[in-house]
C-alpha cells in the first residue's frame, strides 16, 4: 500500500507545526523548508483546517498552528481524512473491476484484512510519538528553533537516592 503524495504533505505540515512552539507558520515557509510545491500545500492545508487538525488565521501576519496538542491528534485518522479510498486493488471497486476473478476470489479477504491492519497500526500512533526526536527534526528546518525545555524530574529516583 502506498499513500498519497497528498497524505504524505499533510503528515509533513501537521510534524512542521508540532515542532513550532511558538507563533504561526504560513505555507509559503512549509514549502520552502520542505522545498515542496506552494499550490500543493494550498490545497493540503485547506483540507488539514475543514477536518480540523489545524486552525488557520487569515490575512497579513496570519498562517497556521496546531488546532490540538500533538498527542491528541491521531496518525490514522489524518490518514482516513486525506486518502480518497483504500482500494489497494481494482476489485475493491465494484463498479469498475475488470478482474472475472473477483466473484469468487478468496484473496480479496486477505487484502481487506491487511488495509483493515494497516489503519489499526497507525490509530496506535499520534503526532506526539512522531515527534519523539524533536531536536533531530528541528534540526533539518532552516527556520525552526526548538526552545531550551526545562528537565523534567525523573519518573524514578537515582539509585544514589534510593539508598543503594
Amino acid at each position: 500500500m502506498q499513500l498519497t503524495l497528498y497524505t504524505d504533505y499533510s503528515l509533513r505540515v501537521l510534524v512542521y507545526l508540532g515542532l513550532k512552539e511558538e507563533g504561526l507558520a504560513t505555507i509559503t515557509e512549509i514549502s520552502d523548508n520542505y522545498e515542496i510545491s506552494r499550490n500543493h500545500l494550498v490545497k493540503v492545508v485547506h483540507n488539514l483546517s475543514n477536518n480540523g487538525f489545524i486552525h488557520t488565521v487569515r490575512g497579513k501576519g496570519g498562517g497556521m498552528r496546531l488546532a490540538f496538542a500533538p498527542s491528541d491528534i491521531n496518525i490514522g485518522t489524518v490518514v482516513r481524512a486525506t486518502e480518497n479510498n483504500f482500494n489497494i486493488v481494482e476489485c475493491f471497486e465494484r463498479d469498475s473491476s475488470s478482474c472475472p476473478l473477483t466473484p469468487v476470489c478468496a484473496l480479496k479477504g486477505a487484502l481487506k484484512e491487511a488495509s483493515r491492519n494497516f489503519l489499526a497500526v497507525l490509530d496506535r500512533y499520534t503526532l506526539a510519538d512522531v515527534l519523539v526526536n524533536r531536536d533531530e527534526l528541528a534540526a533539518t528546518f532552516k527556520s525552526i528553533k526548538i526552545a531550551e525545555q526545562p528537565m523534567k524530574p525523573p519518573l524514578v529516583a537515582p539509585r544514589a537516592e534510593l539508598g543503594s
